[in-house]
């Protein structure tokens, strides 16, 4: 495949094996071959289901309060320059705080449908879990989180959080105890309990099915910030002078904005990579320093040793500590579409003090990424451009680390 497609979702430009490019397929176990057959045929009916479409509309509106906020941030233009106007989708303000529980409440809709009983998901930063942990709770079921013991010592409120609402949550003590493992182990638990259990992935990795649900599930944000762009700027998207940036990890909320824009040539895409810290070469930043491998079920582009295995990652952002990304932005930078930046860890903490002082919002250390990137592109930009943002998380569970590290009192 060479060029994207216009009149079809990005998400669903893969090949007959599952591949974007280079990248995607189905790397699994054979005892997990029919499960994905059912996942997949389940899915690809449920989306095309009036009735699923409109009991996840309410949910949408209702639970979750959607539509999120879209708006400017005047005092960031100001402090930048005045040449590119600032606006910022505000996903915090979705109910559990992140972008998260857009793809929760899809797959705990997924497996009711399914008869399933009992879910499962992964958690790096916490988001994820919590919010799977609210839907299981809505929807009458059981629940087992997957968590890095690294993770879970630096983000000790979101596992108070889910076990509060019933979930168990289960350490992962392999590895660089964080998010990785924490998919390792969910995967390892579903495929051994498949028959009675639904997973969720809460990023777009792993196998195709997984990779296509959250990406639909997430895309509504995208959906919403073209039509608001409209509202505001009396103008379509690709007739403004407009870079669109968001910080990666394993793909979910970057996606989820940048869907309805992948086929609009003039607006630019930019994707920020948790450097780590500054001068040490360990960050999460596998689009710019990866090589193709496979990880989780699927290719992409990986950190990895001249022995191929997985690499330890650093970053003060337990959401984006992940060595590899999703297949479709793997894909999307070998096209040209999307263009890579990296952040450390102390420009990560310097935007959340700017962001904090100049706007009122708090945004989490993933989109604190986004906001030190904009810093360095903003001066540069051409006169009445626009950067638009995606804050796809609050601080509330970052506020421990933010606390020893800036060291305010």
């Amino acid at each position: 495949m060479n060029k994207i497609k216009k009149g079809i979702p990005f998400m669903d430009q893969h090949d007959e094996n599952g591949f974007w490019g280079k990248h995607g397929g189905n790397f699994i176990g054979e005892t997990l071959k029919q499960p994905v057959e059912d996942l997949t045929k389940a899915f690809e009916k449920l989306r095309n289901d009036r009735g699923f479409l409109d009991e996840l509309e309410y949910y949408r509106k209702n639970y979750i309060g959607r539509p999120t906020p879209f708006l400017e941030l005047p005092a960031l233009t100001k402090h930048f320059g005045g040449k590119a106007k600032i606006v910022v989708k505000h996903e915090a303000q979705a109910y559990s705080g992140s972008h998260k529980i857009n793809n929760a409440i899809v797959h705990a809709m997924i497996a009711i449908a399914m008869g399933k009983k009992e879910i499962c998901g992964d958690t790096g930063a916490g988001y994820a879990g919590s919010a799977l942990a609210i839907a299981a709770s809505l929807f009458g079921l059981k629940c087992k989180v997957f968590m890095g013991r690294h993770d879970m010592e630096r983000q000790r409120i979101q596992v108070f959080r889910m076990r509060s609402l019933g979930t168990e949550v289960v350490p992962c003590d392999q590895g660089s105890k964080t998010l990785v493992e924490a998919v390792s182990s969910c995967i390892r638990y579903y495929t051994a309990n498949c028959d009675r259990v639904h997973m969720c992935v809460g990023s777009c990795v792993s196998a195709t099915i997984w990779v296509k649900i959250c990406a639909w599930a997430q895309s509504i944000i995208g959906k919403e910030m073209e039509e608001q762009m409209i509202d505001m700027f009396g103008k379509t998207p690709d007739e403004l002078n407009l870079n669109i940036v968001c910080a990666i990890g394993g793909g979910s909320s970057s996606y989820g904005t940048f869907n309805n824009f992948i086929p609009m040539e003039n607006v630019i895409l930019t994707g920020v990579e948790a450097g780590g810290p500054q001068g040490k070469n360990k960050g999460a930043d596998s689009l710019s320093r990866g090589k193709i491998g496979v990880l989780h079920g699927s290719k992409s582009y990986l950190l990895q040793d001249d022995k191929g295995q997985v690499s330890n990652t650093t970053s003060v952002s337990a959401g984006l500590d992940y060595p590899s990304n999703s297949p479709l932005h793997s894909h999307l930078v070998d096209l040209k579409r999307l263009q890579i930046m990296s952040v450390s860890d102390e420009q990560a903490l310097e935007s959340f003090k700017l962001v904090s002082r100049l706007t009122g919002l708090q945004p989490s250390l993933e989109p604190c990424h986004s906001f030190a990137a904009i810093a360095k592109l903003a001066p540069k930009s051409d006169p009445d451009s626009v950067i638009a943002t995606n804050c796809c998380g609050n601080a509330l569970k970052d506020m421990d680390i933010l606390a020893e590290r800036l060291k305010l009192d």
